[in-house]
């Protein structure tokens, strides 16, 4: 790994039929953060968990924001191009399929960046309240790739109309968007553990 890499916690497979998960933690978590969910969702599946290297109040975060919901987009594509050396990296060093992508909040939006900036870094996502990353996307080709975009209903930091863009974004540039709005806020749900459970195991049946 060279200088500029991520701090990461990485557990090798047990499965090899299950795709290794990129775990993106959100707004003051860390490497540790994810890895249950990771576990719970994909039993036996790698899984690469990097910690955000931007602090904002000595919170971890994928990157800079100007306030809450305003991204600092000119950081938000230096970073995610980061991000995706960082699997490329890890690619090589653990032997590792292309991931999908696990985020939740600002790792939701990091992934949903890289998804468009780097698509050849992830073989899919699952984006846990999930907001538009680039107000001037570049044209991605995501010809085919599963996305699961889960949604708050009475999320306060996202709003319904910024998730629906999104997943039309994603659509448009050829992904299989599997898009869920449930009864919650922005925290995590038991539906939403269940429902990124049972899409891992179909993307790993399709694989197959």
């Amino acid at each position: 790994m060279t200088e500029s890499s991520f701090i990461h916690r990485f557990e090798p497979a047990t499965d090899a039929g299950s795709p290794p998960l990129l775990l993106l933690h959100g707004t003051g978590g860390d490497e540790n953060d994810l890895l249950g969910l990771g576990r719970m969702i994909s039993p036996g599946a790698a899984l690469l968990s990097p910690r955000g290297r931007v602090l904002e109040h000595g919170m971890p975060r994928f990157f800079r924001r100007l306030a809450e919901g305003v991204f600092d987009e000119d950081d938000v594509r230096r970073r995610a191009h980061e991000l995706g050396d960082f699997v490329a990296e890890s690619r090589k060093q653990y032997g590792l399929a292309a991931p999908v992508a696990v985020g939740f909040s600002n790792g939701a939006n990091i992934a949903a960046a890289l998804l468009l900036l780097k698509p050849e870094a992830l073989s899919g996502a699952i984006l846990l309240r999930a907001m538009v990353p680039l107000s001037d996307p570049p044209n991605a080709d995501l010809a085919g790739k599963p996305v699961l975009l889960l949604s708050g209903q009475a999320d306060p930091i996202v709003p319904a109309s910024n998730s629906a863009r999104l997943a039309a974004l994603l659509s448009e540039a050829g992904a299989r968007v599997t898009h869920k709005v449930l009864p919650a806020g922005h925290q995590l749900s038991q539906a939403d553990v269940s429902l990124a459970r049972d899409w891992v195991g179909n993307v790993a049946a399709e694989a197959a």
